[in-house]
């Protein structure tokens, strides 16, 4: 089985620090292979994820932002092939899940609601998000498909508006947790046979730091205090192919499954 486990805005600033407080990051770590994935492209999230699953450059698969021409893009309005459609079409077993490159974020053989439209914008959401998303991929694991992506949204949502305070690192703690249920408690990582991607789609940095500014700071919800740096967080375990930018991995489950 090969899973792909997205966390989306997820940095080593936050848990290289704090993994004396995060030991199934820190377990993970050991056992894996783990980098920083240094971004070449514009570290926003539309952009990074479909580039991730459909393995082109953002000028090959134009798909920059959420919303285009004052409407939500949709799958359709992506003239690419997914990763997940080009294996389904092999007969491979396949389950997408809340893969945040449109929104509400893309799904595929599954069905979920995500929180909060996928923009899961307080503590009640957060967890339900939290807590959601990882029994699904739990059932989802049990059912042993040749590929999962599975995708956590929340830290965004929470390190935009709260970087630099202590509930950061708290929610760091909690997803922590469920690294345990998803990868050790199960024994997903006792069988060398699955193979295991756990990535970010940047990372993140206090506002006006990174080399490219994502966001405008006043938004409609509030003044942002953090925004997405270039260096994404990364862990492979039992993957040979090397994961240099997000098409890696497109290519390293297409090496392996396609």
């Amino acid at each position: 089985m090969f899973f792909v486990l997205g966390i989306d805005a997820a940095t080593w600033t936050v848990i290289r620090p704090n993994l004396d407080s995060l030991p199934n990051f820190r377990k993970l770590i050991q056992i894996g292979k783990s980098k920083e994935m240094v971004l070449t492209e514009k570290p926003i999230s539309p952009s990074v994820w479909c580039s991730m699953f459909c393995g082109k450059m953002p000028q090959e698969h134009d798909h920059h932002a959420f919303v285009s021409g004052g409407n939500l893009v949709k799958r359709e309005d992506i003239a690419v092939k997914f990763i997940w459609d080009i294996l389904q079409q092999k007969g491979k077993k396949v389950r997408v899940l809340n893969v945040p490159f449109i929104v509400p974020p893309y799904c595929f053989n599954t069905y979920f609601k995500p929180i909060g439209f996928g923009l899961p914008s307080n503590e009640k959401e957060w967890q339900q998000e939290l807590e959601k998303v990882t029994e699904y991929t739990k059932q989802f694991i049990l059912e042993k498909p040749d590929l999962l992506i599975s995708v956590y949204t929340l830290l965004d949502r929470i390190q935009h508006f709260h970087w630099g305070e202590s509930c950061v690192l708290e929610w760091y703690q909690k997803l922590d947790a469920k690294l345990a249920e998803l990868l050790f408690d199960n024994g997903f990582l006792k069988d060398q046979q699955n193979q295991l991607i756990v990535i970010s789609d940047h990372g993140f940095c206090s506002f006006g730091e990174a080399k490219v500014q994502t966001l405008p700071q006043k938004t409609a919800e509030g003044i942002l205090k953090g925004d997405h740096h270039e260096n994404a967080f990364l862990v492979t375990v039992n993957l040979d192919y090397a994961i240099n930018k997000p098409q890696d991995v497109f290519n390293a489950i297409k090496q392996d499954l396609g």
